[in-house]
């Protein structure tokens, strides 16, 4: 694994995926082992993604299958969601602003500063990832009771 994605990289993703979805969707989010994907290819059926810039720029994305995401907007709007539409485009793109928000506040206690830009979502099997091109993309994997999400991470140049 790349050491730019060493344990203080990592950590706070963690924290903010069980913090984010235990607090808005009441959903435990458990996380598995980390990985470098080199598919560059979405495992799931929708994703977020938010640009970062500052200490580096890269891509930050968060893809889930689709029962996770039903379950997970349900559970936070207190309304049964059966399909894939704009309410939960819109939430995907909420969650992943949270969640980057949350770990971008845990990176700058240690001293790794970095801003973010307006989350983009999308929707579709396999689709491709538009992370930051050569970099290696660190893949968080998380499991649910409804289902799985990953969120994945890629950082180029580094600022010194």
């Amino acid at each position: 694994m790349s050491n730019k994605y060493d344990v203080r990289f990592i950590n706070p993703f963690l924290s903010a995926v069980i913090d984010v979805l235990g607090t808005m969707a009441m959903v435990q989010a458990t996380p598995a082992k980390p990985y470098i994907n080199t598919k560059r290819v979405a495992v799931g059926d929708v994703t977020g993604l938010i640009g970062i810039s500052g200490h580096a720029t890269g891509v930050i994305s968060l893809t889930l299958e689709e029962k996770c995401i039903l379950n997970i907007v349900s559970n936070m709007l207190g309304e049964e969601y059966s399909r894939i539409n704009d309410d939960i485009a819109d939430a995907v793109g909420e969650l992943t602003n949270m969640i980057a928000g949350q770990a971008r506040a845990h990176l700058a206690n240690e001293g790794l500063k970095f801003q973010a830009s307006t989350p983009t979502v999308v929707i579709g099997k396999n689709h491709t990832l538009s992370h930051v091109s050569k970099e290696p993309i660190l893949a968080i994997p998380f499991t649910t009771p409804s289902g799985a999400l990953v969120v994945e991470i890629s950082i180029g140049e580094i600022e010194e």
